[in-house]
């Protein structure tokens, strides 16, 4: 979720609008035959709004945009046949031919049809993450598993014979699957020629098939990803052997080696971390098993990169709408400011109120924005990107600034007055009344462009912490009032090593729910000193 960007811009034609409507209609009644009925019906795109299915591990993720819904299981789910225990559509529409009351199998992509005045087809995916391994004693490297093409490819040393090799275990099925011949336990194989398995699982069978490839290479040190204070590297070896690697400033003669708790192993494959190194420095590595050591290689660490204006000390009013830049600067940070004066004023704006006592620091507050009890509430806010265009009463932003290093931290200061929440929607009216949170958070993103934010729910799209597109993702929040400047940090979270991002994403609210119009009047979240760090 994007937690707190909203815009509060209230069109204040709208009553005209709804006269007009009713006035045209009233005509119509009094001229039947005299006005062609080519009006078109209303485009409103007709959405599953919620989804739940028995046995799901957690929320549905619905895309409006592509018109999916993706439910995720845990391994011991029979997602052949699936109960769907119930799902909402958008006010009005229907589902056609519906196919939910009796269980559903979801073994492959489901269609459906959804229809509001025009058809819309959708379609419900299953995720489902199997545990998978097949494991020789004494192999090289990691054993590969391709799921979709149901093949297995063990490495071992060119000593070993083929034709009696002795498997530690064995699981290429879902829990309480059954394995042809059953290998589960381990057992010994000949694997001179490819070696058929069979997998059994609520009643389908599916075919694998061993490859076991002999291998000269003793030890090998396959790939080196350097950040900026910190590089990850991964090797194949022996299986059992003493395996690890050692690292070097390059010029030096004497060799570090990496601690074993930085030391990770699967079988003959390990992964290894080293920390506190330079920004922007040349270094040498290599991996070892034994006494047998891998080719050098050579490395150079990244530059330590922090995005303008985390101190918040740049700011400059355009008529009534405080931007979080200079006058004359270039913009990295944005607000949700241009909705909220539409019908108000900033609610996102600088304070004297800073952690050192001088300089300037970002004060969000959340606030009613509207004409006597018609309007939403606004909810303080600040990130990197772009306040793109307001639709209706609802926002458009373009998520996150280019950026392609790999900070591991981030820390800064905030200080926050919660209330309790006074306006919810429809999704969040179990949070009436209940403390306001604020958040702030940091991700870093690998799409190509920057992450479009929609709060209209006809067509919302949020931010979700979970999306194939995170590299990496980390916040802190508070439900409760920090009457002084309290420092914060929290570690980002990678979900690879490998990916390098295109995109970075900061955000602050002073209530975690803005986007979905929900906080409480009066919840002033300050902020200051944000600052990236680099290593663990």
């Amino acid at each position: 979720m994007t937690q707190g960007i909203m815009n509060a811009a209230i069109s204040v034609r709208s009553g005209f609008v709804a006269i007009t409507a009713v006035a045209l209609a009233a005509v119509g009644l009094f001229l039947p035959g005299c006005i062609k009925n080519d009006i078109p019906y209303p485009s409103i795109q007709a959405n599953i709004r919620t989804f739940n299915a028995e046995g799901q591990s957690q929320g549905s993720v619905i895309d409006s945009t592509a018109r999916t819904v993706t439910v995720t299981f845990p391994e011991n789910v029979n997602i052949y046949s699936v109960d769907v225990t119930g799902y909402t559509l958008t006010p009005g529409a229907e589902l056609l031919d519906d196919p939910f009351g009796a269980p559903v199998d979801l073994s492959v992509p489901l269609p459906v049809i959804v229809r509001l005045y025009q058809d819309y087809n959708w379609l419900i995916r299953a995720q489902q993450t199997v545990e998978r391994y097949f494991d020789i004693e004494g192999q090289v490297g990691a054993t590969v598993i391709d799921a979709a093409a149901r093949r297995v490819v063990v490495d071992v040393p060119e000593s070993m014979s083929l034709s009696s090799l002795h498997v530690a275990r064995a699981k290429l099925g879902p829990t309480g699957s059954v394995m042809t011949p059953d290998l589960s336990d381990g057992g010994i194989i000949d694997a001179t020629n490819p070696l058929r398995l069979v997998v059994e699982a609520w009643g389908h069978r599916q075919s694998w098939t061993i490859y076991v490839r002999q291998v000269t290479a003793k030890v090998t040190l396959s790939h080196v990803e350097p950040w900026t204070c910190v590089a990850w590297l991964s090797a194949q070896a022996e299986a059992g052997r003493d395996n690890g690697f050692e690292y070097r400033l390059k010029g030096d003669s004497e060799w570090t080696r990496l601690p074993e708790s930085e030391i990770t192993s699967n079988g003959g494959s390990f992964t290894g971390r080293i920390i506190h190194l330079d920004p922007t420095t040349t270094y040498e590595a290599r991996a070892y098993s034994g006494e047998d050591l891998s080719e050098t290689v050579e490395f150079t660490t990244e530059e330590a990169i922090q995005p303008p204006n985390m101190d918040f000390d740049s700011w400059w009013l355009d008529g009534k709408v405080w931007n979080p830049w200079a006058e004359d600067g270039i913009p990295y940070w944005d607000t949700g400011n241009k909705g909220a004066t539409t019908l108000g004023t900033s609610n996102t704006f600088p304070t004297d109120e800073t952690v050192s006592g001088s300089g300037w620091a970002g004060r969000l507050e959340t606030r009613f924005v509207g004409i006597g009890t018609v309007g939403k509430i606004a909810a303080g806010n600040i990130f990197t990107g772009r306040y793109v265009r307001t639709d209706g009463t609802n926002g458009i932003l373009a998520f996150g600034r280019e950026f392609d290093k790999r900070p591991t931290r981030m820390r800064g200061y905030l200080k926050y007055t919660d209330v309790a929440i006074s306006h919810v929607s429809a999704e969040m009216s179990h949070l009436m009344g209940e403390p306001d949170t604020c958040i702030v958070y940091a991700a870093l993103i690998d799409t190509p462009e920057p992450f479009e934010i929609r709060t209209n729910p006809r067509n919302r799209q949020l931010f979700d912490p979970n999306g194939d597109y995170v590299v990496a993702y980390g916040k802190v929040q508070f439900g409760e009032s920090v009457s002084e400047y309290t420092p914060f940090e929290f570690t980002l979270d990678y979900r690879s090593t490998t990916r390098r991002p295109t995109y970075i994403i900061i955000t602050a609210s002073a209530s975690k729910y803005g986007d979905y119009f929900t906080g409480g009047n009066g919840s002033v979240l300050l902020i200051d000193d944000f600052e990236l760090l680099y290593d663990y």
